[in-house]
């Protein structure tokens, strides 16, 4: 289970873990709506390295991104939830719509996106030019936070 870390402190604990020669691994998203195909993809990033570290999107980003009705839950909650998680060690928001600037300063050795991005991961060039590896992991089809809010909605009809 990890903390909520500003850019700052996570970038001291990144250090501390490079210089215990730990494999670091990389995964961004919103995060809304936290649900079972989330889980199972940050257990696979895991198991890719020594340490997770998870970046969240904030409520502006999410916004920019998905539209006035999103994010569900507010940046801080689902920091929160993810940092629950016995796979995540430590978790970040920002703001940009892309994780490139974090990966630039962090520069894990893995980075890990849901398959359905596989056609553009943000940051690979970043991540590839340092010598890391990038990982489209293979998603469960039933599960998108998308396809959960248009089946509530639909409910309440």
């Amino acid at each position: 289970m990890g903390p909520v870390l500003d850019r700052p402190e996570l970038l001291r604990l990144r250090e501390q873990w490079k210089q215990q020669g730990q494999k670091i691994v990389f995964t961004n998203g919103c995060y809304d709506l936290l649900h079972p195909g989330h889980i199972r993809l940050l257990e696979q990033a895991r198991r890719l390295g020594d340490r997770l570290i998870v970046a969240v999107n904030s409520d502006t980003s999410v916004e920019r991104l998905k539209g006035l009705r999103r994010p569900i839950l507010p940046q801080a909650e689902r920091a929160g939830l993810l940092g629950a998680l016995d796979a995540v060690d430590a978790i970040t928001v920002f703001e940009e719509d892309t994780p490139h600037a974090l990966l630039e300063a962090l520069l894990p050795e893995v980075l890990v996106k849901g398959a359905d991005w596989s056609h553009w991961i943000a940051g690979r060039e970043i991540v590839e030019a340092a010598g890391g590896e990038v990982k489209a992991v293979p998603l469960e089809a039933e599960y998108s936070t998308t396809d959960i809010v248009s089946k509530i909605m639909e409910r309440l009809d």
